[in-house]
């Protein structure tokens, strides 16, 4: 519970992560959970930290889909989201049936592998719809396990949406259903508390200003640099998949 933590100790701490986290996000439309959670959780517990970012996830994309919308690309949206939707579905039933941690390392490879071969200068081919079914599910499935299931959109988004304010708007609007998802589960939950109000009021203008500023540089990076920012943020996602677990 956040009414345990040190308000000034995480105050200071949180506010300079979630900077961090909302300029990387707002630089590549993903990659905020993968630098809030595990550092944020460092000085408060994970069920109170979680579903803060989710809700600062879901409206930085709302931010970030809505700026961009004539960008989205809607026809990959009908392939992600029911795969993820059976993804997530298999993910909770296998969460007591299954040793995660082989899942895990598994899947952490399987990212950094693909991002080192994106790494490497070698023609790019777009993925058929049918591997984007795959990844999707992958996606909802990991999401629900290990809440790290970003990854595996943009596996498949970076080579069907090449241009970067097509990959940020159409990965936005992804989260836009994936992320009220898990909203509603976690206010069904209980999970959200009254002391949260503060919290969540305060480190909203942060991630602002982290979403804002990662936008202009967005504009300013050529395609090239963003298409190695999003390997690099791939292999980051794949190393902490697997330390982990």
């Amino acid at each position: 519970m956040l009414t345990d933590v040190d308000p000034t100790t995480f105050a200071q701490w949180g506010a300079g992560v979630i900077f961090v986290a909302y300029l990387v996000r707002g630089i590549a439309g993903f990659g905020s959970g993968l630098i809030a959670v595990p550092l944020l959780t460092l000085a408060a517990p994970i069920t109170a930290v979680v579903p803060i970012v989710v809700l600062l996830d879901y409206l930085g994309s709302a931010s970030q889909g809505l700026h961009n919308r004539t960008s989205i690309a809607w026809r990959e949206l009908w392939v992600l989201v029911p795969c993820a939707a059976v993804g997530v579905a298999v993910g909770v039933s296998l969460l007591d049936e299954i040793e995660s941690g082989t899942l895990a390392h598994a899947l952490g490879w399987f990212v950094i592998g693909y991002a080192l071969y994106q790494l490497i200068t070698l023609p790019r081919f777009p993925m058929r719809r049918a591997i984007g079914g795959a990844l999707g599910f992958l996606a909802g499935m990991v999401g629900a396990m290990f809440n790290t299931g970003g990854p595996f959109y943009a596996i498949y988004l970076s080579t069907r949406c090449p241009d970067k304010t097509t990959f940020r708007a159409t990965f936005a609007a992804n989260y836009l259903i994936d992320g009220g998802v898990r909203l509603a589960a976690y206010v069904a939950l209980g999970l959200f508390h009254r002391e949260s109000l503060p919290w969540i009021a305060a480190a909203i203008p942060v991630a602002a200003a982290g979403l804002y500023l990662g936008g202009r540089v967005h504009l300013a990076i050529p395609q090239q640099v963003f298409t190695r920012f999003i390997s690099l943020l791939l292999v980051a996602s794949g190393s902490l998949l697997i330390l982990r677990n």
